[in-house]
């Protein structure tokens, strides 16, 4: 407790001397005065002085007022004693705060410099680097600035109290600053540093474009034009380069590689451009040769190397034995029979595998739509099928399509939609016909929608009472009935029950792949279509580098509508296979080009093989693997590494050889942050044929976006569409437009081209295409024009004065451009999302296709089997079909499919228009609309718009 004093006049002293009433506290140190009540302040810390007095009688107290008497002459003497003690400890406390003050401001002032030499160390750097960039003439790198950025200093005080420490006068004179240095110093702390070097670098390029004008004017031979020379000049450390078309990819890449080495930036062997084959390659190295030779560089050589070289290479150095690769890898056709020669073995080998196959291929071969997807059943009676199984009759649904064949594979015989053997014919239903019937045993077989719960598809109207009142006859009648769900299927229960339902009954099952196949029948899968799509899914496996247990957790992690035990039925067949390719390999000591990357990635990743490439460009790398992407990462993954990836995601159409277009469109995510550029200037096609191709391929959502540009002169139209009656008419129409073209060139309507022949390039979707290139073309046509043939995937790189597609047609079965042949859904397990735009990559194909062209392409097309991109291109303005006499031809779309054509077919009561693409579609148009007769179709029927 602290003791408080009271001192005051007593009652003989106040009355005797006449005093006011007063008391004087003094309780913690303070004193307080108070007079008739009223409080009087006393600060002895702030310079007051009170004092008491002896008198005769009576003492007095003084204070800063005056004079207060009565107070007893026997406490004059403690006051005095206590009043002094507190003016020690005031002068005490005084001193000790003005020592903290000084503590404080001494703080204060250190704080200071700390914070200030932080701030000035780092700004410091930063500037050192901003000049470095302006006077070595070189572009502030993106690792650069995330190095600063790391090295930004914490400060240690919260930046909303770093103005008022930096703006004190007192501690700023204590340390010689001026307001204007501190001020400008807190600017360029504060300032938004990735928009500082993004000026920086742009500047820097402008700059150089003046700097460097000699090199970029000569370095090819034309000069580059400004996107080509930015690109040049950009030295970030990853670069991306979206190239249109034309746009002198190439001639980019062999400038930059001259543009470093001139400035002094690489050494040639610390530079190296990848090209996807031996021909690329030695293109890249050719050019960049001759580019050297005008910039006068001496005998500079660049290295120019395929992924799989480079590979070999590697993996050789790493591991002191070079690997080689067999024929059976390096040649498609004999990767095919290797596979063919393997499964052979395993299916001798295993009666398991042989099974799983054999099932696979000829019953699992198709997969089947979501449940809420399916396609409402036909009306009762209605015999017309969807789908055609191996043998017996057209069936209306892919899970009795897959029944059908499972029947077939186990002999069974069975007769499809049969009549019921009683009359059921009532006002209200038409004569019963159950799925199934089997004479052997006299059983029917209904397989119904149904999901878990007994419940058909939403959209499946009355089918639930249709499904009872088939029971209900049955149960009437006394027919035995076996039943199969649509849940059985996609739980794959359906077989052991059918197989129980059908041995119990005295069936005896005989598994047979090898059964006759009808001539005019096919197995949902042939032999090498399945093949093919183990030796797509086995690149795309080991590009991923993906295990058996991630690739079934991706199935498990499919949406629970699909048909998951298709999935897994292909996993189970892929094991054996891919582990007996390995195996081959590995007996003659060989690797195949998957492995060859991603060890040779493994052994720069792990140190076992460190190249010394500072600069690495990639050719084309819209069809790069991940695979690829891989290593090229591994190669520049050191500090002060640059890497150059130039390509069209446009254009990329080898996904069937394991390409990956994420990594082009996901560039970011895979290499890290730097500059995205574009080449959108073509050189080569006309401003027309740019905006209709562009406009078409570009519809796929998830491409990189280009505006493509041209000041190529138009010569003729850009595109055309000639339609023939039959197939067999095109050969003959192409060798009449060669005589027109030949003719325009000898009289003058058709301009030549400078020093050299007009070329014409047929390009076909199929490599037997090629019969549509004249025989003796260069006997009758030789002297004015060049001829020649390519696969339209061959084709990249190639161009031509004119381009002709001649298959531009669809089919219900056969070749067709886009392909119908999509993708099997298995391939999504190891393909990239982002690719599933409809028909996105033979949307590519064709726009690879339509930019080869200098000036015109020219397409052909049959009656009633008109290609969907050639209709898509119609429906936009971009061309009007004509026949061969140049005259405008109607087209009649399926308005449902949009595949097939809408024609004339004869019926029961009369003739009807239908989709020609039946039964994959059948589409009819609720009424009948003559118009004028066509030269082509007869009949045809005006144009509408049709409700399903």
């Amino acid at each position: 407790m602290v003791k408080e004093y009271v001192w005051g006049p007593s009652l003989f002293g106040r009355v005797l001397t006449g005093s006011a009433r007063w008391s004087l506290h003094l309780a913690n140190g303070r004193f307080e005065l108070k007079v008739d009540g009223e409080s009087v302040a006393i600060e002895l810390g702030d310079g007051d002085r009170i004092g008491a007095a002896r008198g005769m009688f009576w003492g007095s107290l003084k204070y800063p007022r005056g004079t207060l008497n009565g107070l007893s002459n026997h406490s004059v003497s403690g006051l005095n004693d206590l009043i002094a003690e507190v003016i020690r400890a005031h002068e005490r406390q005084a001193a000790e705060n003005l020592l903290e003050a000084e503590k404080r401001r001494f703080e204060r002032v250190e704080r200071f410099r700390t914070v200030y030499k932080q701030l000035r160390a780092w700004l410091v750097e930063a500037s050192r680097l901003l000049n470095d960039s302006r006077t070595q003439r070189r572009w502030v790198t993106y690792e650069q600035q995330m190095a600063l950025y790391a090295s930004r200093p914490r400060l240690s005080i919260p930046e909303k109290k770093l103005d008022s420490l930096l703006q004190d006068q007192d501690l700023r004179a204590d340390l010689g600053l001026k307001l204007v240095d501190v001020q400008r110093a807190l600017t360029w702390w504060r300032c938004d540093w990735g928009a500082l070097w993004e000026k920086i670098n742009k500047e820097h390029i402008e700059k150089e474009l003046v700097a460097s004008s000699w090199l970029l004017s000569n370095v090819e031979k034309l000069p580059l034009n400004e996107e080509q020379a930015k690109a040049v000049i950009c030295f970030d450390n990853r670069v991306q380069v979206a190239a249109s078309a034309g746009s002198g990819k190439t001639s980019t890449m062999v400038a930059k590689a001259a543009y470093a080495i001139d400035r002094g930036f690489f050494q040639p062997k610390e530079i190296v451009m990848l090209a996807f084959n031996k021909d690329a390659a030695k293109e890249l190295a050719e050019r960049a040769e001759q580019s050297f030779a005008r910039l006068e560089m001496g005998n500079v050589k660049v290295r120019a190397k395929t992924f799989h070289r480079l590979g070999l290479a590697i993996i050789g150095y790493a591991t002191k034995k070079k690997p080689r690769v067999p024929d059976w890898v390096v040649k498609e056709k004999l990767s095919f029979k290797k596979l063919e020669e393997l499964v052979d073995q395993l299916k001798d080998n295993s009666v398991e595998f042989r099974n799983r196959w054999d099932l696979f291929r000829l019953v699992f071969g198709r997969d089947l739509p979501e449940f809420e997807e399916m396609k409402a059943p036909l009306k009762e009676g209605t015999k017309a099928g969807r789908l055609i199984p191996i043998q017996g009759e057209p069936v209306k649904s892919q899970e009795e399509c897959m029944i059908a064949n499972w029947l077939y594979y186990n002999g069974v015989e069975y007769v499809y939609e049969r009549p019921y053997e009683h009359d059921t014919a009532t006002e209200t239903h038409s004569q019963y016909h159950p799925d199934f019937y089997y004479p052997a045993i006299d059983v029917y077989h209904e397989h119904f929608a149904l999901n878990e719960q007994g419940q058909p598809p939403e959209h499946f109207d009355g089918y639930l009472q249709d499904t009872l009142w088939k029971r209900a006859l049955h149960r009437e009648h006394g027919t035995q009935l076996i039943e199969t769900t649509s849940h059985q299927i996609r739980e794959n229960t359906w077989v052991e029950h059918l197989t129980r339902e059908l041995t119990n009954r005295g069936v005896k099952l005989d598994p047979n792949p090898d059964r006759p196949v009808p001539p005019d029948r096919q197995p949902p899968l042939s032999a090498m279509k399945l093949i093919g799509l183990i030796r797509t899914f086995i690149a795309h496996v080991k590009s991923n580098c993906l295990t058996e247990q991630e690739l079934l957790a991706r199935v498990d992690g499919l949406p629970p509508g699909l048909f998951k035990h298709r999935y897994r039925m292909f996993l189970d067949i892929l094991w054996p296979v891919m582990g007996a390719w390995n195996k081959a390999l590995k007996g003659v000591e060989g690797l195949d080009f998957e492995d060859m990357l991603v060890q040779a990635a493994e052994h720069v990743e792990q140190g076992r093989c460190l190249p010394k490439f500072r600069l690495v460009m990639a050719d084309e790398f819209q069809d790069a693997s991940r695979a690829r992407a891989r290593l090229c990462r591994a190669l520049v993954s050191a500090p002060g590494r640059h890497f150059f990836a130039v390509g069209d995601d446009w254009q990329s159409i080898n996904r069937f050889a394991g390409a990956d277009v994420s990594v082009m469109t996901d560039f970011k995510e895979f290499f890290g942050s730097g500059q995205l550029l574009k080449l959108e200037q073509t050189f080569r096609c006309p401003q027309a044929l740019c905006d209709i191709s562009s406009r078409f391929v570009s519809k796929n959502p998830v491409q990189l976006t280009k505006t493509v540009y041209s000041e190529t002169p138009a010569v003729g139209p850009a595109v055309r569409a000639v339609m023939v009656q039959y197939a067999e008419r095109v050969a003959p129409a192409i060798v009449g437009f060669l005589e027109g073209l030949v003719a325009g060139l000898m009289d003058g309507r058709i301009p030549k081209a400078n020093g050299r022949r007009i070329k014409v390039c047929i390009l076909g979707r199929y490599n037997d295409e090629v019969s549509y290139l004249p025989e003796n073309w260069q006997t009758r046509f030789g002297k004015f024009i060049e001829v020649s043939f390519l696969s339209v995937h061959r084709s990249k790189g190639t161009e031509a004065d004119y381009v002709i597609l001649p298959a531009m047609v669809s089919m219900k079965r056969g070749r067709s451009f886009p392909s119908t042949m999509t993708d099997d859904p298995v391939l999504g397990l190891v393909m990239p999302r982002g690719d599933a735009y409809l028909f996105a990559e033979e949307r590519r194909l064709f726009y690879v296709a339509l930019t080869r062209a200098r000036r015109t392409v020219l397409m052909y097309t049959v009656c009633n089997r008109v290609s969907v991109f050639l209709k898509e291109l119609v429906q936009d303005g971009a061309l009007q079909v004509e026949d061969i006499h140049g005259a405008p031809v109607r087209l009649s779309p399926c308005p449902i499919c949009t595949v097939g054509d809408l024609i004339l077919q004869d019926g029961k009561h009369g003739k009807f228009l239908t989709c020609n693409n039946f039964p994959e579609c059948d589409y009819k148009p609720p009424k009948r609309t003559p118009i004028k007769k066509s030269r082509f179709s007869g009949n045809r029927y005006a144009k509408r718009k049709y409700r399903a």
